[in-house]
């Protein structure tokens, strides 16, 4: 399959990306920063560089590259924890304007389905929830599929050392379980890895 990656860049699209590439997959790999060109061509992908709130760029890039599914991997988080909370409104948009965005360049390009990452746990009532919500909706209206993750720990993530309370994942058990999401039927699906016992990469 042609398999078109936005978020490509991100602690678990850098992960995802190998992987369908061993399966066999030919990759575009979206990021809006042109440095990370050279590790996405590393990584076997073609690189894309794309804002995903660019609308018309965006369904240029995703028209030209032909996909069969795009994986919409996009956040907009900071690097330290800590800022979260100030600068939720940037994921708020991308969860909400960037999914409608990507959503009309997937159709636009005739792709089969889209794939989207969520969350698996509850945030308060306020407009970060409804974001949520928003992105959710609008990817299980085009036929998608939703995937929502536990906290993400492991390198790269917020969690390097002492895993989060559950619902959580390891970030590579993550990017590996999101595979199957290709065969899934339209609808959520649940990635995360609640066992009683030390938390760890499984598999």
């Amino acid at each position: 399959m042609r398999i078109f990656v936005a978020g490509a860049s991100g602690v678990i699209g850098v992960r995802l990306i190998p992987l369908l590439v061993e399966a066999g997959h030919v990759v575009a790999a979206m990021t809006r920063s042109p440095d990370k060109t050279g590790l996405l061509r590393e990584l076997g992908a073609q690189p894309v560089v794309c804002d995903v709130f660019d609308a018309d760029a965006l369904i240029r890039a995703v028209s030209g590259f032909g996909p069969d599914v795009v994986f919409h991997q996009l956040t907009d988080l900071p690097d330290q924890a800590g800022d979260r909370a100030r600068l939720s409104d940037r994921n708020d948009r991308m969860r909400t304007e960037g999914t409608r965005n990507l959503l009309a360049a997937a159709a636009a390009a005739g792709a089969e389905r889209v794939i989207a990452q969520s969350i698996s746990w509850e945030l308060p009532a306020g407009r970060r929830r409804a974001a949520v919500a928003a992105h959710e909706r609008a990817v299980l209206q085009a036929g998608g599929v939703v995937i929502r993750y536990g906290q993400l720990y492991g390198p790269g993530t917020y969690y390097e050392g002492d895993p989060p309370e559950p619902p959580r994942i390891h970030v590579d058990d993550a990017a590996r379980q999101a595979l199957p999401a290709l065969a899934a039927p339209p609808g959520v699906t649940l990635v995360a890895d609640d066992r009683a016992g030390p938390a760890g990469p499984t598999g």
